[in-house]
């Protein structure tokens, strides 16, 4: 007796541990940069034109006028006259210089750019970016971009021969843009601060207005939208940055959305622990069916020489086969979350790809409570 009870025991022990390990994980508080951001703080986009030289024969062709164009320029700028008969160099290619403009920049910082092939060039490594400027969508210069790229591949051919790595005809310019013009964020606007949510939510943007209430005064904050927060503020416009800061250290919870992402190219699915399933069942099985056709020649030998009109005959023979896959599954579930039913269709050796299908099968059928989003 005292056996069975210590047994007893020990199951209802290994029990609670399983429950404790599958129940939800709880809510944590998050700091307001990491919800979102202020409206004015944005990156810039900027693009550029240009030429590539140095290329050990991997530039454009002939047959590319715009990069002959382009080289005439550069040389006629440079105080030099050519015609496009005298150019037959393969060393250029014409490129597009794209680089990202942070939010606050200063005269002389220095940022990345990428440089891609517009023409027929094989490979861009090796080159050196001309002096390109960067344009935005004003259509103003905001930096200039110049120096050695560095191509993550190569490409080589000889003689019908040819081994490639990776994608040579884009390249890295690793700190090569020069900002040319001071940019600064306007964020105060007519005495308030705009702060937008990344993941929109009427809860979320409600407690960070509250939040912001509690630390610095009722009426500060107030929440206008799913995804925005007004912020009043009335003091000193050089006081601004400290209160900035301390907004983005406050901490909320922010509320879950229970969605379901699934990846068919490589079998992947990512759920939320708490994600909720009513009760279903699930039949899961195929029926593999093959037909196979044989052609047979009857050649009647017995006859052979004797009649004319006698000819040999096709049979087709044919035979159908009816097997049930193996590893049919046919499981119930009651009410639960969509982690405890991928660890149980797991257990019944379910493929990852047949669960996706299990998953959408259960969203249609209305019992599925989240978003499925297909990448």
């Amino acid at each position: 007796m005292a056996k069975l009870a210590l047994f007893r025991a020990l199951i209802a022990s290994m029990l609670l541990s399983l429950c404790i390990m599958a129940a939800p994980a709880a809510g944590q508080d998050v700091q307001l940069r990491g919800l979102g951001r202020f409206d004015g703080w944005r990156e810039n986009a900027l693009i550029g034109y240009g030429l590539v030289t140095g290329l050990a024969g991997s530039g454009d062709t002939r047959r590319n006028a715009v990069t002959r164009q382009a080289l005439r320029n550069v040389l006629s700028r440079l105080g030099t006259t050519v015609s496009e008969d005298q150019i037959s160099s393969r060393n250029v290619a014409v490129v597009m210089v794209i680089a990202t403009l942070p939010a606050s920049a200063n005269v002389g910082d220095r940022i990345d750019a990428t440089v891609s092939s517009i023409g027929d060039a094989r490979s861009l490594a090796g080159g050196t970016l001309l002096m390109t400027p960067m344009l935005g969508p004003d259509q103003r210069p905001y930096a200039l971009a110049q120096g050695a790229l560095v191509a993550g591949g190569y490409s080589f051919e000889s003689e019908l021969n040819q081994q490639q790595r990776n994608y040579p005809t884009t390249a890295l310019l690793q700190g090569g843009a020069t900002v040319e013009q001071a940019v600064d964020a306007q964020i105060l606007k007519n005495g308030e601060v705009s702060f937008l949510l990344s993941d929109p939510s009427f809860g979320t943007a409600q407690r960070i207005a509250e939040t912001i209430n509690a630390r610095f005064g009722f009426g500060t904050a107030s929440a206008r939208s799913a995804d925005q927060v007004r912020v009043r503020y009335t003091g000193d416009p050089s006081d601004l940055t400290n209160f900035l800061a301390r907004i983005e250290t406050l901490s909320v919870r922010p509320e879950s959305h229970p969605r379901v992402v699934v990846n068919e190219r490589t079998g992947t699915i990512v759920a939320g622990g708490d994600v909720q399933i009513s009760s279903v069942a699930i039949s899961q099985g195929d029926i593999k069916i093959t037909i196979k056709a044989e052609n047979v020649a009857s050649q009647p030998g017995f006859v052979s020489g004797f009649a004319s009109d006698v000819r040999s005959l096709v049979v087709t023979n044919t035979k159908l086969d009816v097997d049930d896959a193996v590893g049919d599954t046919v499981v119930r579930f009651p009410n639960t979350t969509v982690a405890d039913l991928v660890l149980g269709l797991s257990r019944a050796r379910v493929s990852t790809r047949r669960m996706i299908g299990i998953l959408q099968a259960i969203k249609t059928a209305g019992a599925l409570h989240a978003d499925i989003i297909v990448q």
